[in-house]
């Protein structure tokens, strides 16, 4: 009997509309193509969008309700925040995987199904946290917009890799150390611990961004600088602005001088992932 496609596998996934459904069967998608019982196909095309469920509310960024800062219950939305970015990302991870993976092969795959995996584990931990604290996912809106980047580069894979790790993800090593002690000089060391257990991850997902996209870079005879620089400018429509953590970045494989070909490039439409978290004032 033949294995079930990983294409089918990943496709379905991302059409299951319930988050903890959806959590599982990344999980077992990972756990079944490391265990080697899915073939290496990508017999159907991804989704154009991934199913969402009826909750929470969806609104653009306009519409998303301001945070009290410091307050307890801005503390509460700004989880709820991060946990629907988390809940996108194990979708953005997912795509990447099943969208790219025939061009770039199966090491490009593992690290993107790695990837995914984590994000549903950043988004349990999360929604459980919520939960803890006395609500849950869905209880609040949410940004409407996370999965813009996915359709603005669906079309190629060096455009994905330059925004959505390398931009996004990235974003998320300068805020998330500010939002930690936060959390600790609110005296919530359990939310803190959270947040900064996604951000070790969230190193080591920028670097499998920046290695892939080298590799592709290479391979199209391209300077990954200048590359990621014109591809920032063609498919992020936002600021990527200073401060930056550097140290953060060099480990994730964004030195100094890649940083400064894009640190100064214009707004315009699209708002960066920081402040997609909900609310209109700052993380």
């Amino acid at each position: 009997m033949n294995a079930p496609s990983l294409g089918t596998m990943i496709r379905e996934t991302m059409l299951t509309a319930d988050p903890f459904a959806k959590v599982m069967k990344t999980r077992e998608l990972v756990r079944r193509w490391r265990a080697g019982g899915l073939s290496f196909s990508f017999d159907v095309a991804m989704p154009d969008a991934p199913a969402r469920p009826q909750k929470p509310e969806l609104r653009s960024p306009g519409a998303m309700p301001k945070r009290g800062r410091g307050s307890a219950h801005g503390r509460l939305a700004l989880l709820h925040a991060l946990a629907h970015i988390e809940f996108v990302a194990i979708d953005l991870a997912l795509d990447a995987a099943g969208r790219f993976g025939a061009e770039m092969g199966r090491p490009f795959v593992d690290d993107w199904l790695s990837v995914a995996a984590d994000e549903a584990m950043h988004f349990s931990l999360l929604a459980r946290r919520l939960r803890t604290l006395g609500s849950f996912y869905g209880a609040m809106p949410a940004h409407d917009g996370l999965w813009d980047s996915a359709r603005e580069t669906a079309h190629d894979v060096a455009a994905r890799l330059a925004i959505v790790p390398m931009v996004l993800e990235a974003r998320a090593l300068d805020v998330t150390p500010m939002t930690v002690e936060k959390f600790l000089a609110a005296g919530d060391a359990r939310s803190a611990r959270i947040l900064q257990r996604i951000v070790d991850d969230e190193i080591r997902h920028v670097r499998f961004g920046t290695t892939h996209f080298s590799a592709v870079c290479q391979k199209r005879g391209e300077s990954p600088a200048f590359a990621w620089q014109t591809l920032v400018q063609r498919h992020f429509r936002g600021a990527v602005k200073p401060p930056f953590n550097d140290s953060a970045r060099r480990s994730a494989g964004l030195s100094r001088e890649m940083m400064a070909g894009v640190a100064t490039l214009p707004r315009a439409l699209h708002t960066p992932m920081h402040e997609m978290a909900g609310g209109s004032d700052q993380l």
